[in-house]
């Protein structure tokens, strides 16, 4: 076993919700060894032609990890390691912290080809296809954004990927719609966290008509400009919103957890020129992180 290759631990806990069959009688070869390659790229972020032999052809590596982007095959499988993690009781929903970090695009990963992205072998488009490519300008050049949601452990429970220039508020809906942790006994997946906790970013009455429709305790602090405006409108302003500084003081979880992602160099880094593969490369660094004990 090398250095960052899958423990036998974490495999025992990964291989049950690897595909089995290519379709059509074919079978997959050699997964421990190719989810190796994919994630010794991940870490260090080579060109994958730089793959060191012992992977194999860095093709067939590179191409898995490609089809399970876009068939959100690694989608399925953090759901499903998600689910035996919750049986466990390894997940904390006590607080759970949203935040984004930014990405800075690495030159080969621009200038991707104005037309549609297509599933390998299949019809129709990968399953987080974006006509932008998750890419936009700022300031510091090309940059991608990273929304996520993570526990009270400092682990992921979704990620959503957009262009740099995007801002938090907006995004706030989508990342929490994107909790689903299936029950192994049956019945509807959980969705909904105990508590949510934000930055003055996620401050808007959207977000808080949101979170109260789904009876979701939240601490958001109110911006400065809100609070003006809600004392300039009187007894038509509303009352204040509450505010507890000892949960908010855990939402340093969500930033422990962006620098754990961001341990990947391929995740500090985009490299991918496609968002679908992008997002499937963000996907898999989640789940390295469920795997550790």
């Amino acid at each position: 076993m090398g250095r960052g290759d899958l423990s036998d631990r974490e495999w025992a806990r990964l291989e049950p919700h690897l595909p089995k069959s290519l379709g059509r009688g074919g079978r997959w070869k050699d997964h421990r060894t190719v989810v190796n390659g994919i994630l010794f790229r991940q870490r260090t972020g080579i060109p994958w032609r730089d793959l060191p032999p012992r992977f194999g052809n860095w093709k067939t590596v590179y191409e898995r990890h490609r089809r399970w982007s876009a068939d959100g095959t690694w989608d399925r499988i953090l759901r499903y390691v998600l689910a035996d993690a919750d049986a466990e009781g390894r997940i904390d929903w006590s607080v759970v912290s949203v935040d984004s970090t930014v990405c800075r695009v690495h030159q080969h990963a621009a200038g991707a080809r104005r037309r549609p992205a297509r599933i390998p072998g299949r019809r129709g488009r990968p399953a987080h296809h974006r006509p932008d490519e998750g890419i936009g300008r700022s300031r510091g050049g090309l940059t991608t954004k990273i929304h996520l949601a993570s526990d009270g452990g400092c682990r992921p429970l979704a990620v959503l990927v957009t262009p740099g220039q995007w801002g938090d508020a907006p995004q706030l809906i989508p990342v929490l719609d994107r909790i689903r942790v299936p029950r192994p006994a049956g019945g509807h997946p959980r969705t909904r966290p105990d508590h949510v906790c934000g930055d003055k970013a996620y401050s808007s009455r959207r977000n808080r008509r949101y979170l109260r429709r789904r009876q979701i305790r939240h601490t958001i602090p109110e911006r400065r400009d809100q609070q003006a405006n809600r004392l300039r409108r009187g007894s038509h302003g509303g009352r204040p919103t509450g505010f507890d500084r000892a949960r908010y003081a855990r939402r340093n979880e969500v930033e422990r957890t962006v620098n754990a992602l961001k341990g990947s160099r391929a995740v500090a880094t985009r490299y991918d020129q496609r968002a679908y593969i992008f997002h499937g490369t963000v996907t898999l660094a989640t789940i390295r992180l469920w795997l550790r004990p």
